[in-house]
């Protein structure tokens, strides 16, 4: 059976008994504080478990795209470990429970119509204390005796250990099921049955709960390896023809039996995993999910590198996941030259440093030969990271194939020390609760009315949060940290998919309260702010002002941001998909997928063509219509992003359509104008273009408009001719300084030599070298000349005196770069430090001297891997 049809079986089956189907959650769940990824299918129903909200079904079914890195070293070793797969389950809310559960399993995995296992095969676990299912399986389903086996919580109860080490919460004993293959008993679906509330530490510490729940996971690679017969996971139907094209890509022969067989396994695990969470727009980063998709793929790039690849190959794989997983997934065709873009460029920038870091790790574990050492120190991997960019986990997994240990505590200190995280961070409780959760389990809703307006006057207090804790009332005095008010129903709009909360004000007689901001939280829009006047309490009725004109230069913002997305896929093309908003006053920043910087003749088409959709004036149209609906109207949606059944789809004119929550105008007139200030890379294949509408892009151009009068009075030409009379200027100022040569010395090198000798790193012109015999003010001017190329660069230049024995030092950053975050003063300081030295100066021009002329070739080397790794970090 293909994993497609186990996929359908299984979902058409359980809706027999009455589940209702619910597509997948997204892999990545951004408004869940708890989880980077989603690591079951049970996430998306956390509500639906603790009570927290009016249940329209008490029964359903998903397939769920899930994401783990807990056994990560183990994927590719063993048969079943993955970091992506797919978990088929079904839940009950209070509804169905153990004899449903356990009935129902072994009806579809039995039954001639369903999978028709052979019974003989199939064994049981349960909980050591665990009678109830003991029995159904004994007596009701028909299994012997000796086929049910008594486990220990560490392994029949979810979570494990809960009963005596915790956490607290909802937890339940579990039901294990196995199935007996040629290759061994095989786990293919565990039914987790939460009945208990834990409180506190044994005994007698288990509550039951008033209404108990269902939640059982199949695993569908296992359950499809064990109907196609075949004893690995990495065999079934939709993996093995990508394990056979990262073969290919990496021009070796797949050996299941072999250490390139287990590389490449990892490979196809890996490229899965990166596909699905970048289609959902992860970047690779230092932080949260980018660290692990960063992770992922930089330890197949290094699987590859251990198979003689020395290009970029893993990107090449994306297609064939892509081919794979259409069926279930067909959204995926439509990111795929996107998603190889982001992966081609962390491939590129790993590779450039890889073959250094792995000559010093070489290094590293032969001192630590020489000296008997076990363990590689955190300080050694924090320097690995810091300057190769060499992920701890690579450096642990290489470490062990030298039976070395490593030092993760000593890493964390040392990272914390740098003040560097470290990686993606622990994590709340999966089913942490705040004080907007009592509000939810009470019943009670905050209704959004701020399409229709900017004011309510009869809108009620039905929660009050002050320090973290629900409270009855909140005094005038209190002007401390910033208090969350929650209405039964508000105008403000609280922040939420790019656009930014209402500010304004509550009042009433003898009462204001100031509102800073409002953010969605749990589902409420949650108004922050102070207390300047009065006293509040539950049950008190105000008036909800919101400001109406910040909320205006909002709506032009955020209807521009439209048409900003249409016109970029008409200039550019459709592969310039939206990665991110924010949507402020008369402001607002979009990133968009495209593997180069824009063009200033685009980016003038660009603008024009936005302006031209203003001046046309077209209405914003508002229609809410089922989700397969508005996908079949062609609207926009971004991938990712998770939407309800009934959306609301935003149209302006015949030109633009995108399912969107946002406030906009009621026609594209009332943006008055959009100008763009500037465009920029945030990331590998991801630009920034941020523009203004409204008033601000009015005052923009009337502040450019004087600076160019002022400079046509200074210049004595027409505005037209400005450019052209400062480039005969500058001429004449390069020709004037060549003659003078600062007192008769030459550089022996021009910015155009410098210029070819540079390398290209992501679209940033790189250029590291020694000027004979300069000094500071030469070199300052010709990083000068380099920064005024279009390509943005970053410059580190030296000169050494060996008779005075000093070296001297001075770095660039184009204005691009330090709008990253790039600083030309930690560059040059790192460097300084290898000639005994130090320095300073601005992040974009800074200057170091050093006292050991003889190590400036060794100081040279460090300032072109210093480079790299800010550019990759930046």
């Amino acid at each position: 059976m293909k994993a497609d049809e186990l996929r359908e079986k299984f979902l058409t089956f359980f809706e027999t008994k009455g589940c209702v189907r619910r597509p997948s959650d997204v892999l990545v769940p951004r408004w869940d504080p708890s989880v980077l990824f989603t690591p079951a299918g049970m996430n998306q129903f956390k509500d639906h478990f603790l009570g927290r909200c009016k249940l329209e079904f008490t029964r359903a079914t998903t397939c769920q795209k899930c994401l783990r890195t807990g056994d990560i070293e183990n994927v590719g070793r063993t048969p079943y470990h993955h970091t992506f797969f797919e978990m088929l389950g079904n839940f009950s809310f209070g509804d169905y429970f153990k004899r449903e559960a356990i009935l129902w399993a072994w009806e579809f995995l039995t039954d001639k119509k369903w999978l028709g296992l052979d019974p003989e095969k199939i064994s049981a676990t349960v909980y050591l204390d665990d009678d109830e299912a003991a029995e159904i399986w004994i007596k009701e389903v028909g299994l012997s005796p000796d086929k049910v086996t008594r486990m220990g919580e560490d392994e029949n109860f979810w979570p494990a250990n809960a009963p005596s080490q915790g956490p607290d919460g909802v937890c339940g004993p579990c039901s294990e099921i196995y199935y007996e293959t040629p290759w061994g008993k095989v786990e293919i679906w565990n039914l987790v049955f939460t009945q208990y509330n834990r409180v506190g530490p044994p005994p007698n510490n288990l509550r039951p709960l008033p209404s108990k729940n269902i939640d059982t996971g199949m695993g569908l690679e296992r359950a499809a390896a064990v109907l196609q017969g075949v004893e690995s996971n990495f065999h079934i139907d939709i993996i093995r023809p990508i394990v056979e094209a990262a073969a290919d890509a990496c021009h070796v022969k797949y050996d299941p039996s072999s250490d390139f067989g287990r590389r490449l396994r990892r490979i196809a695990d890996h490229i899965r995993a990166c596909t699905f969470a970048i289609h959902e727009n992860v970047i690779p980063s230092p932080n949260k999910q980018g660290y692990v998709i960063r992770r992922l793929i930089r330890r197949a790039v290094l699987d590859g590198h251990r198979m003689g690849v020395r290009e970029p190959f893993f990107y090449k794989l994306v297609p064939v996941v892509a081919e794979m997983m259409k069926n279930p997934y067909p959204e995926l065709q439509e990111t795929i030259p996107r998603v190889q873009a982001v992966i081609k460029g962390e491939e590129e920038n790993f590779l450039a440093v890889l073959e250094t870091g792995l000559e010093r790790i070489d290094r590293l574990f032969e001192e630590m030969r020489r000296n008997n050492r076990g363990v590689v120190s955190g300080a050694e991997a924090a320097e690995l990271y810091q300057t190769y960019g060499f992920p701890p986990e690579l450096l642990e997994a290489l470490a062990a194939e030298h039976n070395y240990a490593f030092d993760w505590e000593g890493y964390r200190r040392e990272m914390e020390r740098h003040g560097i995280e470290s990686g993606a961070g622990q994590k709340k409780e999966v089913f942490y609760t705040g004080p907007l959760d009592s509000l939810k389990k009470a019943g009670l809703e905050s209704r959004f009315v701020g399409y229709e307006t900017t004011e309510v006057p009869d809108a009620k207090i039905i929660g009050l949060i002050a320090a973290g804790r629900l409270c009855d009332a909140v005094e005038e005095k209190d002007h401390g940290q910033p208090i969350a008010v929650i209405l039964d129903k508000t105008p403000f709009y609280g922040e939420m998919g790019g656009q930014v909360g209402d500010r304004g004000e509550l009042v009433a007689e003898g009462l204001w309260f100031e509102v800073i901001d409002t953010k969605m939280e749990s589902g409420f829009p949650v108004h922050y702010g102070h207390l300047r006047e009065g006293r509040l309490a539950l049950g008190h009725v105000v008036t909800a002002r919101v400001d109406a004109a910040r909320r205006q230069g909002i709506r032009r913002a955020h209807t521009a941001t439209h048409l900003l997305h249409y016109a970029l896929q008409k200039v550019l093309g459709k592969h310039a998909q939206q990665q991110g908003s924010k949507v402020d006053d008369d402001v607002l920043r979009f990133d968009f997928a495209n593997p180069t910087a824009v063009k200033a003749d685009e980016l003038e088409e660009i603008e024009a063509e936005v302006n031209r959709r203003v001046l046309e004036g077209a209405p914003v149209q508002i229609a809410y219509m089922p989700l397969a609906e508005a996908r079949k109207t062609g609207a926009m949606m971004l991938f990712g992003e998770k939407y309800p059944d009934v959306v609301r789809v935003v149209s302006v004119g015949e030109y633009s359509k995108e399912l969107c929550g946002g406030t906009h105008l009621d026609h594209a007139g009332q943006i008055g104008l959009f100008k763009i200030i500037s465009e920029e890379s945030v990331a590998a294949g991801t630009r920034r273009i941020t523009a203004l509408t409204g008033w601000k892009a009015y005052e923009y151009v009337r502040d450019a408009s004087r600076v160019i009068a002022e400079a046509s009075v200074a210049l004595n030409v027409p505005p037209q001719e400005i450019p052209t009379r400062i480039q005969n200027m500058l001429q004449e100022i390069r020709q004037l300084r060549k003659q003078v040569a600062l007192g008769g010395r030459s550089p022996g090198v021009t910015a155009e030599q410098l210029w070819s000798q540079g390398i290209d790193v992501d679209g940033v012109r790189v250029i590291v070298g020694e000027i004979p015999a300069a000094d500071p003010d030469l070199m300052r001017q010709l990083i000068d000349q380099l920064r005024r190329r279009d390509v943005p660069t970053a410059v580190l230049l030296a000169a050494k005196h060996p008779e005075e024995k000093k070296v001297v030092m001075v770095a660039g950053l184009s204005r691009e770069l330090t709008n990253r975050g790039l600083d030309a003063v930690k560059w040059v300081r790192s460097v300084a430090a290898v000639v005994g030295g130090g320095g300073g100066g601005r992040p974009d021009l800074a200057q170091a001297g050093g006292k050991a002329p003889e190590k400036l070739p060794e100081a040279l080397d460090l300032a072109r891997q210093q480079a790299l790794k800010m550019l990759q970090e930046g």
